[in-house]
């Protein structure tokens, strides 16, 4: 059982593996600073050795894991690199060549291995280094930490004097605990995009008054919250005289601003206490991806495969604020710059990659209005709850996650109760390839047609609020399915789950498209059968700009007569004929008792039902019929024996 790790987002240990060349002084640097004394005669490969909690200010215990550099202990060796949570590379001081097999062999290897945690390199034997050595430890080593950025810090000991031997694993443990990458770019020398990120969130919430800037007070609520420690007020000055002498605009009128609050931290990292921006980051709930910890980003788990998730009206009134707020010239939707300041205190926009890119509509202008900033919400919401919960916080939600994020009730009970309370409707797009499903789903986002529509590439979502009869506002999200991928799709039982409402687009002037359209109605009928996750379903004939295949229109009608379901929609996306599709997918999925295609099994069910039913109601009939001859009965002997 590991030693180390994370437990309730704290790490409970430091796993350090110490590797490097023979007669490097590996298993003497452990032993001395295990005993605190020098051995000379130390075993070639120690045991772990677990050094105690107390040996730092964090309080973290380390195991330091020797390793033999022999060819034969190869294998052992490079499983425990692996295991690492930061890796200490040894050479010997009076030995260059083993300084030079770091650039050589050691580090290349590590890369080799996929070993991706920090590196410390030790210089063993300091007391006997040449003294009349003609360079010193920064020129010798900036070139190789110029080469391998995964080098957190060299240093230089001697385990036979005690010289800077502590200080060889206190910088191995602060590698670990923390590191510099994840804060600072040492080639560019200034924060990362997302230290800044989280920085300028953390300066955000401590900025209660929101005039720009950290006053007195505030500076000093951010201390106590960070450090359990108020400012006095010489201090305060003494923090603000440092930033205006070297960042005039640090500082104004009110107090600290935001750009004086990153310098501050840059200042922290480059003097070597990175242990203060780590305190202040993990205060706030960042790990060290500087993305916020699970514990920080509660969503509900229980929920059944049938079930969704939606914001709440208090998240989408949150939202449409944040919305009016960064929508400066009030025009009505965010250009690509104001969308990108909304999410300046996120780790990254989290809808600039699949499937939320190109996802929702835009303007000719390439801006998003405000129905599709909502909806991208509500389509992370249905697919990533945990990241759409973890985006409202990092953009300024302060509500409880149970006040942003419901769950709704379970398919299965919408169908019995044949209502749903649904505000976000998921439907999947199958169809073969070149159906007009690509078409479909631009069309819904308010894209032209083009001929390049007619190729699907994968899976893709697409979602809008569809305007109902009455002012009623409902999401809709499309999914196209790709057709390469239904088998696998279909292996998972609860596949289905999650669908509200199936659509089959096909050709209408394709033979082969029809019939590929319907054997994908057939199989997920079944599906829905066997998985008891049946779906209401709805046939779109797409492309009726051209001739259409004769067969096709009678035995589309035929079909859905017989399963049960509407007629096909007929749909021209290159003449812009709709036939209101979107409204009819939308209203299909609101009767979820209705339109779920006829099986023959479906079929034999509901008629055995309903001779059940007839039974019981013949023996109900019976039975109230026995019950009324028995009270007239009761009633008659009642009179008789009375005159008697």
């Amino acid at each position: 059982m590991s030693t180390t790790g994370i437990y309730g987002g704290k790490r409970t240990g430091v796993r350090v593996v110490v590797a490097g060349d023979r007669g490097t002084g590996k298993s003497t640097l452990i032993s001395a600073v295990a005993t605190e004394a020098f051995d000379r005669n130390v075993p070639p490969v120690l045991p772990p050795t677990r050094l105690p909690a107390d040996l730092y200010n964090d309080l973290v215990p380390l195991t330091v894991i020797d390793t033999s550099s022999s060819l034969e202990n190869s294998s052992k060796r490079n499983e425990e690199l692996k295991r690492a949570d930061v890796v200490v590379l040894t050479y010997a001081c009076d030995q260059p060549m083993t300084l030079s097999r770091l650039s050589t062999y050691w580090l290349p290897e590590l890369r080799h291995l996929g070993v991706k945690v920090p590196v410390i390199l030790v210089g063993c034997k300091l007391d006997l280094q040449d003294e009349q050595a003609p360079m010193s430890m920064e020129q010798v080593m900036s070139p190789i930490m110029q080469q391998f950025r995964e080098i957190e810090t060299c240093i230089e000991c001697s385990a036979a004097t005690n010289n800077q031997v502590p200080e060889v694993f206190y910088y191995a443990q602060k590698a670990v605990l923390h590191p510099t990458t994840p804060l600072f770019d040492q080639e560019r020398q200034a924060l990362q995009p997302r230290c800044i990120s989280a920085l300028r969130r953390i300066f955000t919430l401590c900025d209660h008054d929101m005039d720009g800037a950290l006053n007195d007070s505030e500076l000093n609520e951010f201390q106590v919250k960070c450090f359990n420690a108020p400012l006095q007020p010489a201090e305060i000055v003494g923090v603000k005289r440092v930033v205006h002498e070297k960042l005039p605009d640090g500082i104004n009128d009110i107090g600290l601003t935001l750009s004086g609050f990153l310098f501050l931290h840059a200042l922290f990292i480059e003097k070597g206490r990175l242990e203060t921006t780590w305190a202040v980051l993990r205060k706030f709930g960042y790990d060290d991806d500087l993305k916020l910890a699970d514990e920080f980003v509660p969503v509900p788990s229980k929920r059944a495969p049938d079930q969704s998730v939606e914001l709440t009206t208090e998240a989408v009134e949150f939202l449409r604020g944040i919305f009016r707020l960064f929508d400066t010239d009030n025009d009505g939707a965010l250009q690509p710059h104001q969308l990108e300041d909304l999410f300046a205190t996120a780790p990254e926009s989290p809808w600039s990659e699949l499937p939320f890119e190109d996802a929702a509509e835009i303007t000719a202008s390439g801006n998003l209005p405000l129905n599709a900033f909502l909806s991208e919400w509500a389509l992370m919401t249905l697919i990533d709850p945990k990241k759409s919960m973890a985006n409202l916080i990092y953009i300024g939600y302060t509500g409880a996650p149970a006040s942003a994020l419901h769950v709704t009730r379970r398919r299965s009970v919408d169908r019995k109760k044949q209502k749903t309370e649904r505000n976000v409707f998921h439907c999947f797009v199958f169809g073969p390839k070149n159906a007009g499903k690509t078409a479909l789903l631009n069309s819904f986002i308010g894209r032209s047609f083009s001929k390049s529509d007619t190729t699907t590439t994968g899976e893709r979502f697409a979602v809008n609020v569809v305007n109902q009869v009455g002012g009623n506002k409902k999401t809709l999200v499309l999914r196209e399915i790709p057709e390469d991928e239904v088998k696998t799709f279909f292996s998972k039982k609860t596949f289905l789950a999650a669908c509200d409402v199936a659509v089959f687009v096909h050709d209408s002037s394709s033979e082969h498209s029809w019939k590929r359209s319907r054997e994908l109605l057939v199989e997920v009928a079944k599906q829905g059968e066997e998985s008891g996750y049946g779906v209401p379903c709805l046939l779109i004939a797409a492309k009726d700009d051209l001739d259409p295949y004769p067969m096709a229109v009678r035995d589309s009608l035929g079909i859905s007569q017989e399963l049960g379901i509407e007629a096909p929609v007929r749909v021209s996306m290159k003449l812009n004929t709709m036939n209101d599709v979107f409204n009819r997918i939308l209203s299909v999925a609101e009767h979820p008792h209705l339109s779920i295609p006829e099986t023959e099994t479906r079929k034999n069910r509901k008629k055995y039902l309903q001779v059940v039913n007839r039974s019981l109601m013949c023996v109900s009939v019976g039975a109230a019929a026995a019950f009324v001859g028995l009270a007239a009965y009761r009633a008659y002997s009642a009179r008789r024996n009375a005159s008697g």
